[in-house]
């Protein structure tokens, strides 16, 4: 057999995933999961800000230092969350620090302009609200970020505490709750859902590859069910043949009898072909019925064109079956051609045409794989095309 392989570089096909990155379940679990504790952390800053911050201020707002010093912070920083909660809802980036350093700054102005009177009531609004803040700019950081912020505000209320003189230990007391019940609930949350969405990560990695466990065991439970049932049918065929020839019913020197044992002998050895490890199956299973044409004395080229794409094994049956079933009943030489792309593969055998029926079949297209056939009493000409 004489053998020429072109390896030509196939054009490549483009679809419409092409560049697509395949989409990870448990990233997208993991999403899910940050998304909601995003959408709480966001509504949580601004309705408070909103509903609790802005009326206590306009109702104090004849007994504040500097009211207009306040209610400026205060909308300072309703528009810092706005946008920042829209970035935040749409995944985009945050200039983390240099807004976390900005609400600082409203912190210490706001706390200087409440005055002594409104230090530790909701007048002086960034005691309850600005914490949340924090952790929706903050969002997605490590938590000792948020905590250093915290940390940093509780500084600035203290010397407000201190400034204005008080110290006396129920004040003192004050304080030290105040900074608890503004930063605790806080750091519950930024830490609460980042576990959150590690764990629905953990859990939804661990149910997918479960899945895929489960569908690999499926799947090779139903190939090996398949090749069972495929190779009971060859050894059919096969032990038919050799049972005819044993008892005498069948003459060796029959050309059908011969025909029906090559391609017998074809089938098997390309069934056999099927469960090898090789870079391209398909060429290896065509390369095995060419191998046992030239065999049996039949002089055979086999030209490939590009690499095929990886095929599952129904296609490439229907790809190769057809053929196979011609080489078995070809005299003289035979021309066997493999084009391949990304999203086609052509299979196409050429054989000189001799009188006898034609064992061909009837041309057809079983949706995958298109079959066509021709002779014209000088050759036969047969091709299988797969479309991706």
């Amino acid at each position: 057999m004489s053998t020429e392989t072109t390896n030509a570089p196939a054009p490549t096909a483009r679809t419409p995933d092409a560049g697509r990155s395949p989409v990870d379940p448990a990233a997208a679990v993991a999403a899910a999961s940050d998304g909601g504790a995003r959408v709480v952390a966001v509504v949580i800053a601004l309705a408070w800000h909103t509903a609790i911050a802005l009326p206590a201020v306009l109702g104090a707002w004849a007994e504040l230092a500097a009211p207009a010093v306040v209610l400026a912070g205060w909308l300072l920083v309703a528009t810092v969350g706005v946008l920042a909660g829209l970035r935040l809802l749409r995944g985009a980036a945050l200039p983390a620090w240099p807004l976390a350093a900005l609400l600082l700054v409203v912190d210490a102005v706001v706390v200087a302009a409440a005055g002594e009177r409104h230090l530790f009531t909701a007048a002086n609004w960034v005691w309850g609200t600005l914490g949340w803040f924090f952790v929706m700019v903050l969002w997605g950081r490590r938590a000792h970020g948020l905590i250093a912020a915290l940390g940093v505000h509780a500084l600035i209320a203290l010397a407000g505490v201190l400034g204005h003189g008080a110290t006396a230990p129920a004040d003192l007391a004050r304080y030290a709750m105040s900074v608890y019940a503004t930063s605790t609930l806080q750091v519950a949350v930024f830490v609460g859902g980042t576990a959150i969405a590690r764990l629905a990560r953990q859990r939804a990695g661990a149910a997918a590859d479960a899945h895929a466990a489960a569908a690999e065991r499926d799947a090779a439970e139903r190939a090996r069910q398949e090749r069972r049932a495929r190779l009971t049918l060859v050894s059919g065929a096969a032990e038919e043949v050799l049972a005819e020839l044993a008892d005498g019913r069948a003459d060796p020197a029959d050309p059908d009898v011969q025909r029906r044992a090559v391609l017998a002998a074809a089938r098997l050895r390309r069934l056999i072909a099927e469960s090898d490890d090789v870079p391209d199956p398909l060429l290896h299973e065509l390369r095995a019925a060419a191998d046992l044409a030239d065999r049996n004395g039949l002089p055979i080229d086999l030209v490939t064109i590009g690499d095929p794409p990886p095929l599952p094994v129904q296609v490439r049956r229907r790809l190769a079956d057809p053929l196979t079933a011609l080489l078995a009943d070809a005299r003289g030489w035979a021309r066997l051609t493999v084009v391949a792309r990304p999203d086609e593969v052509v299979v196409s055998l050429v054989t000189p045409d001799r009188a006898g029926p034609d064992t061909a079949g009837p041309p057809g297209d079983d949706g995958r794989v298109e079959y066509l056939y021709e002779r014209d009493g000088e050759i036969r000409w047969a091709q299988t095309r797969w479309r991706g």
